[in-house]
């Protein structure tokens, strides 16, 4: 098959008449959305998929004698695919040897062997563990001088063109809607070049890079044209934080301030997202909006929340006619009066608020989220990094306490690399004139330290920290997790640091959970035997630390759960800094008063790593405490906008069950 052509002006007006994003025939449900977009339950599930899809590509070119000639993309969102590919290359045969391969991009001025490079990225994730012929993967060379860059990105535009085009181009998308390193302002007929990357997009690629300042100005990127002329994109999104952008891309305008709405009029093109990522999407927010809905209780708490918030009105003072003008005619038509859907929805909502997160002894807890007895619990919060307890829930941690409750915090992993090196310098003199000071004479520490604080000043790109290194860094952080310990008020005799395996690599990337991970929280949990355990419910991310971390826990509980112990043990998922869990499926939310708001924060505060610049900010400029705050603040105000009781804060639970 030959390679199409784009034609801009083609593209543009069929986008701008695209008929998909227009009301349907009466009896056919309305559609807002302008790509074929599939919603997977999770980013695994979605990225098998994709990786079938590929997979197939590959064999059915083999079949027909030729070449498979694929883009690639970088990020988090493809390594999933990649380690399915690698997989399915080991235990189902897959060969890459008629497989041609260009990526996206590369930053610039980068050194191909550079922890943070696409090059040593590809070769890490898919390149090394394939049959692929070494000269036949190509990626942006960031080390071109500038004067030959202009002839180097047509050369490796004619590289593409040379083997009849891509196949198939993998996509992910940036926060700003980015696709290659194409930021918003790109113009749908733009080549291949050099580019000055968006300022929202060296915050986010922060995490990767030990932090803003590493991150580099500029990129190579595939330009808007040369995607659009692949015969098959399908482009990936993991996460809430995608939600805006995606929805903006497939159910918005075509413009050039969302680049990802090009791909609007291609003609072989899909979306596959996670739910998380499709939160926005008309269909998933306000389904009852496009088609008709099973009036389930999740789903009317979800309407008439929503409803509530949109109109500024409370639950209560909700009426008939706004159900009418909203499109939910038929749950009033099911249901009879709107005022008894309000009431229900109400008292819902109002049993899920509670100052006693361990069950209230000798009350009466039928609406109540928690047991009342035992009055006295075990408590087991897991804590993927050394400060997501006191962030995420440090309130409900306090009041635990303050409670009686005997609480164990497991802290999964060392945190060490989001220790920034100046830090770890700070804790070594600290150290060697410590032991100076006191006349300590220990000789052989000293020099490991030495050696540790040499390495820091004069290490390069290409270099991870080393072992010592690491252990500086792991030490740092744990003892500043025992001191928000002894602030809260629980001994450092029940914080736990599990060091799980699969984190110490010394790079953002991490292996997958092993039989050690899931082992050493199988043999935590049979000690304590908790009534209630707490764990981070962040799964947008599948190689998000706290996403990798939950699934050691999910694997223990499934082998523990015919344990006596775990008939009493309830287990509850918090969130972490950046986003909360929607309203109605909250099942417990504790409030804070204005003073434990400002205990929460003092106890952030012991974390002196990760204040003033921490290491791995993401998308959000705010301090962990400040958005902690905020987030916590916002929940109190949704409650408290539906027609609940005011507070100054909440902190919200949902229950996972078996």
């Amino acid at each position: 098959m030959s390679q199409q052509t784009v034609n801009p002006q083609t593209i543009l007006m069929q986008a701008s008449n695209n008929g998909k994003g227009t009301p349907g025939t009466i009896g056919q449900p309305i559609t807002y959305e302008k790509i074929p977009t599939q919603i997977f339950a999770d980013s695994k599930e979605a990225s098998n998929a994709v990786a079938r899809e590929i997979a197939d590509l590959i064999r059915q070119k083999q079949k027909e004698g030729k070449k498979c000639v694929l883009g690639l993309a970088t990020g988090s969102s493809p390594k999933t695919v990649y380690a399915i590919l690698v997989r399915m290359h080991k235990e189902e045969a897959l060969s890459f040897k008629n497989v041609i391969s260009f990526n996206l991009d590369e930053y610039y001025q980068m050194e191909p062997d550079s922890i943070y490079s696409y090059h040593r990225f590809m070769k890490e994730q898919l390149f090394d563990h394939v049959d692929i012929a070494k000269e036949n993967y190509f990626l942006p060379d960031g080390t071109v001088p500038p004067a030959l860059l202009r002839d180097y990105c047509t050369s490796y535009e004619n590289k593409i063109n040379a083997v009849g085009g891509l196949d198939f181009q993998l996509l992910g998308i940036g926060g700003n809607g980015h696709i290659g390193f194409n930021e918003p302002g790109s113009l749908i007929n733009s080549r291949t070049r050099l580019i000055t990357l968006d300022h929202s997009t060296r915050v986010a690629a922060g995490m990767e890079f030990g932090g803003l300042h590493n991150v580099p100005r500029k990129a190579i990127t595939l330009g808007v044209a040369p995607i659009l002329n692949a015969r098959r994109i399908v482009l990936l999104a993991w996460g809430e934080r995608k939600a805006s952008v995606i929805r903006g891309a497939v159910e918005g305008p075509v413009t050039e301030l969302n680049p990802a709405s090009y791909l609007q009029a291609h003609p072989d093109v899909s979306f596959v997202v996670d739910e998380s990522a499709a939160s926005e999407l008309t269909r998933i927010k306000t389904p009852w909006a496009v088609d008709s809905v099973v009036w389930d209780n999740k789903m009317i708490k979800k309407a008439i929340s929503h409803l509530s918030s949109s109109l500024n009105k409370p639950i209560l003072k909700l009426t008939d006619k706004d159900y009418n003008d909203n499109g939910m005619s038929d749950l009033l038509a099911q249901y009879g009066s709107g005022y008894e859907i309000n009431i229900n929805v109400f008292n819902q909502l109002q049993h899920t608020i509670t100052g006693w997160p361990g069950g209230k002894p000798n009350a009466d807890d039928t609406h109540r989220p928690e047991r009342a007895q035992p009055s006295k619990k075990r408590v087991l919060i897991f804590s993927p990094h050394p400060d997501d307890d006191i962030i995420s829930m440090g309130g409900t941690f306090q009041r635990l306490v303050d409670q009686g409750h005997e609480v164990h915090v497991a802290y999964q992993t060392s945190g060490n690399i989001a220790v920034a090196d100046d830090e770890a310098l700070r804790f070594i003199d600290f150290v060697v004139d410590f032991n100076k000071g006191f006349g300590i004479d220990s000789p052989e520490a000293n020099q490991l330290f030495l050696d540790a604080k040499e390495f820091l000043k004069h290490t390069k790109d290409s270099e991870i920290d080393t072992p010592e290194i690491r252990k500086v860094k792991g030490l740092l952080r744990q003892g500043e997790a025992k001191a928000t310990c002894r602030f809260v008020g629980i001994p450092t005799s029940q914080a736990h640091f599990l060091n799980m395996p699969f984190y110490e690599t010394g790079t953002v990337q991490k292996k997958p959970i092993g039989e050690e991970d899931i082992k050493i929280v199988e043999n935590l949990i049979e000690e304590i035997k908790p009534h209630q355990i707490y764990a981070a419910g962040d799964f947008a991310d599948p190689h998000g630390t706290h996403k990798v971390c939950w699934d050691a826990i999910e694997a223990a509980l499934q082998r523990s759960k015919h344990k006596n112990f775990m008939k009493d043990c309830w287990v509850w998922l918090y969130r972490g800094a950046w986003a909360e869990w929607d309203i109605y499926e909250i099942e417990m939310a504790v409030p804070m008063s204005p003073d434990q708001v400002l205990k929460k924060r003092q106890g952030i505060f012991k974390h002196q790593s990760q204040k003033d610049g921490v290491v791995f900010q993401g998308e959000d400029s705010r301090e962990f405490w400040q958005r902690a705050e905020e987030r916590n603040r916002a929940t109190a105000h949704l409650y408290d906008e539906l027609g609940l009781a005011e507070y100054e804060a909440m902190e919200a639970f949902v229950r996972w069950k078996f």
